[in-house]
C-alpha cells in the first residue's frame, strides 16, 4: 500500500443467483460482503441480485462501472461449475484487462481450508478505473477470498486510479500479507 492511506471508494456487491433473485432463498452473502466492503472504508450500498443470467450480470457490471462509477464490484455466485454458473464469463466480456493474480490468490487462499476452492472459477479484472472481482456463493467461500483480497485492495484501487506507481517494496516495507505470518522476517 502506499503511505497515504486509501481516499473513499465507492463499492457494490453483486449476487448471481436464480433462486435468491426470485425471492426463494435469503441472499445471506451480499449483505455479509458489503459490511465487510464498508468496514475497509468502502461507501457501499445495498447489494443487488441479478439471476444467473449472463446478459443480466453483463448489464448490471457495466451499468455500475460506465453510469454509475463504482471502484469495486465484488461478485458473490455463478462461479461454480453448474450449468447456469456463468459469472465469470459475463464479467470475462466486461472487463478490458484481467488480474489473474488475483483469482489465483484466493483459490489458494481458499485452497488451505478445502481442496473444493479449486473448482471456484471466478475471475478479475479492470473496466476503466474499475476492478471486479468474482467470489463464490457460499457465506465461507465468499468471506475466504474477501478476507484475502482485503489487505491488496486499496493498492490495487490506488494503481488503478493512476494514484501510486510503486508496487515492489523490499521485504518488510509495507508487507501487509495476514494471512501467511511465515513470510514475514
Amino acid at each position: 500500500m502506499s503511505d497515504k492511506p486509501l481516499k473513499s471508494f465507492r463499492a457494490r456487491v453483486v449476487t448471481a443467483s436464480d433462486s435468491r433473485s426470485a425471492g426463494e432463498n435469503v441472499d445471506t452473502v451480499g449483505p455479509m460482503l458489503t459490511r465487510a466492503l464498508q468496514d475497509l472504508g468502502a461507501d457501499a450500498g445495498p447489494p443487488i441480485l441479478v439471476p444467473d443470467e449472463k446478459g443480466a450480470i453483463v448489464d448490471i457490471l457495466t451499468k455500475l462501472v460506465d453510469e454509475d462509477g463504482i471502484d469495486l464490484i465484488i461478485t458473490t455466485g455463478g462461479t461454480g461449475l453448474g450449468p447456469r454458473d456463468l459469472t465469470p464469463e459475463a464479467t470475462r466480456e466486461v472487463v478490458a484487462k484481467e488480474i489473474p493474480g488475483l483469482a489465483e490468490f484466493m483459490r489458494h487462499e481458499g485452497g488451505m481450508q478445502t481442496s473444493r476452492a479449486y473448482l471456484s472459477r471466478g475471475i478479475a479484472g479492470i473496466r476503466g478505473r474499475s476492478m471486479i472481482v468474482n467470489v463464490p456463493g457460499s457465506e465461507r467461500g465468499a468471506r475466504q477470498s474477501l478476507d484475502a483480497l482485503m489487505p491488496l485492495i486499496p493498492h490495487a484501487l490506488e494503481t488503478i486510479r493512476g494514484e501510486t506507481r510503486e508496487c515492489g517494496k523490499k521485504i518488510g516495507e509495507g508487507d501487509e500479507f495476514h494471512t501467511h505470518p511465515e513470510r514475514r522476517e
